[in-house]
């Protein structure tokens, strides 16, 4: 990923010093398991600690020789451990450490992700319980629909954000595995209680049956998760953009006092940060396909997984991590115009209030096609002459005669129970989410 596009605790994750640190970290620990065997001599995982880092060019140098990165490293490490090196990378396979340290990777990366998630959420949420009673223009198909509140909208989102959560929080722990198992995964060569020692030292679980990795649908569970988070903040985004428009003008995103909008055009204010994550998060779902490309593999393994997996995976997860970070800024900072919301609201002229007074005429104990009927024709006039679809419809002498038919056009009335959905946010908190409550 580009630095335009990457914070730096998600790079340091994704470093090429953290992976051959990692790398070193499964070494160890394997020769721990082999120590409680009685096969290698003690002292071997020490001598691996206590060994320098493995220097990076002198890792890449040995590669451009032998062409194996994973080999390459072996080869370093052992050289600079002494005579304890001759038992490094005993009785396993490359993907052994690459899967393991990889599913370590992708916990840490995980961890990261969940956290930018709840930070978004409680902005979210935040926002919905501050505006709770703040009045809008509910839309569908983008045209004038009911009343409804900002609060309410909000909390739509929230709720979103927690599902997601949820969703990530599955696909984290699918992916938080491990296999030591050795060639072709039988075990034939490593006993499992070595593997044992590994994962449990990592925090992971290991692989039941692997082949000779970790089987590759976990990760594409991982990257669909990766990519259902992102769709939520995708529309979430999109939401803002549709709101700052010039025609409904009821949001706007943070401007700086040094800030431009445009190049050419001075008064421009453009939602630029709701517009990026937009636009990102059609990466990632690019990177969950290819994720399920991945899973078909020939027989115990082929490569054709790695170079793909070398993108997608760090790629994701820096993806996300800079949206959801992007989008928290977005909302912590967002300018909401309730004087616009309400101008837009009284620019209907009514028309918001056609479904109340049809269900008005319908009590009154006229038949539904009549009152619908009736209340579209008044909403027709109401567009062409510019009138209040109230006036119109009490001109007819039918609906002038109804009972409910005025109440039907009262704000506070048609919203007496929009803060229903912001009530429900009291008991999602952090530490909810985190507890998998």
């Amino acid at each position: 990923m580009i630095d335009r596009y990457a914070l730096p605790e998600m790079s340091a994750v994704w470093s090429e010093r953290r992976k051959v640190d990692t790398w070193t970290e499964v070494e160890a620990l394997i020769l721990e398991g082999w120590e409680a065997e009685g096969v290698v001599p003690a002292g071997a995982a020490v001598a691996v600690r206590a060994t320098p880092a493995v220097d990076l060019a002198a890792w890449k140098e040995r590669e451009a020789e032998i062409h194996h990165d994973l080999a390459a490293f072996v080869d370093v490490l052992a050289g600079a451990m002494g005579p304890h090196g001759r038992w490094l990378h005993y009785g396993i396979t490359s993907s052994d450490v690459l899967d393991t340290a990889l599913g370590a990777t992708l916990k840490e990366a995980g961890g990261l992700l969940l956290e930018r998630v709840i930070a978004l959420f409680e902005a979210v949420a935040g926002l919905a319980r501050e505006h709770r009673g703040t009045p809008m223009v509910g839309r569908s198909h983008g045209i004038w629909a009911e009343p409804t509140t900002f609060g309410h909208k909000m909390a739509g989102f929230a709720f979103e954000l927690v599902r997601a959560y949820r969703r990530l929080e599955a696909g984290v722990h699918t992916v938080s595995y491990g296999t030591i198992s050795g060639p072709v995964g039988n075990r034939s060569s490593v006993p499992p209680s070595v593997e044992k020692h590994v994962t449990a030292a990592l925090g992971l679980r290991a692989e039941p049956a692997a082949t000779q990795v970790v089987g590759r649908d976990r990760h594409a569970a991982f990257l669909a998760a990766v990519a259902g988070v992102g769709a939520t903040v995708e529309r979430l985004a999109v939401e803002i953009r549709h709101l700052a428009r010039s025609e409904v003008a009821e949001v706007a995103e943070a401007f700086g006092s040094a800030q431009k909008g445009s190049s050419a055009m001075p008064h421009k204010r453009n939602p630029i940060l709701s517009e990026n994550v937009a636009g990102l998060s059609r990466l990632l779902r690019g990177y969950a396909v290819a994720g399920w490309e991945n899973v078909a593999l020939w027989h115990e393994r082929d490569m054709s997984h790695s170079s793909v997996e070398r993108v997608a995976l760090p790629d994701a997860c820096l993806v996300l991590d800079f949206m959801l970070a992007r989008a928290t800024r977005v909302i912590e900072g967002l300018v909401v115009d309730a004087g616009r919301m309400q101008a837009n609201l009284d620019a209907s002229r009514g028309l918001v209030f056609s479904q109340g007074a049809l269900n008005a005429l319908i009590r009154s104990g006229m038949a539904r096609d009549d009152a619908y009927r009736l209340v579209q024709e008044a909403a027709t006039r109401t567009v062409e002459r510019g009138t209040h679809l109230r006036d119109e419809v009490l001109a007819d002498e039918r609906a002038a005669a109804a009972a409910g038919v005025e109440e039907a056009f009262d704000l506070a009335t048609h919203l007496s129970r929009a803060g229903h959905g912001v009530d429900h946010l009291a008991g999602v908190t952090a530490d909810w989410l985190r507890s998998g409550g």
